[in-house]
């Protein structure tokens, strides 16, 4: 898992029919690297979360197939 701070919202006003919903977040990991997160949990800005990413996070979701790359599983109580 990776250990990040939400450092923004990315809005997209058309996206495929598979993204579920939810949020696509803005994520600085603890090593510096920016990534998209998509956030199921309603995360807010310079919260800490936990990332998983690839085939882990895109098999999260069971009733369809979501291109999903990397997904916010927890939000670290600090």
């Amino acid at each position: 898992m990776i250990r990040g701070k939400v450092t923004g919202r990315i809005w997209s006003s058309k996206h495929i029919e598979t993204l579920p919903n939810g949020g696509l977040l803005e994520v600085e990991t603890d090593r510096g690297d920016k990534l998209v997160a998509f956030d199921p949990l309603g995360c807010a800005i310079d919260e800490s979360v936990l990332i998983t990413q690839g085939s882990v996070a895109a098999a999260y979701f069971t009733k369809l197939k979501a291109p999903i790359d990397a997904l916010i599983v927890g939000s670290i109580d600090e």
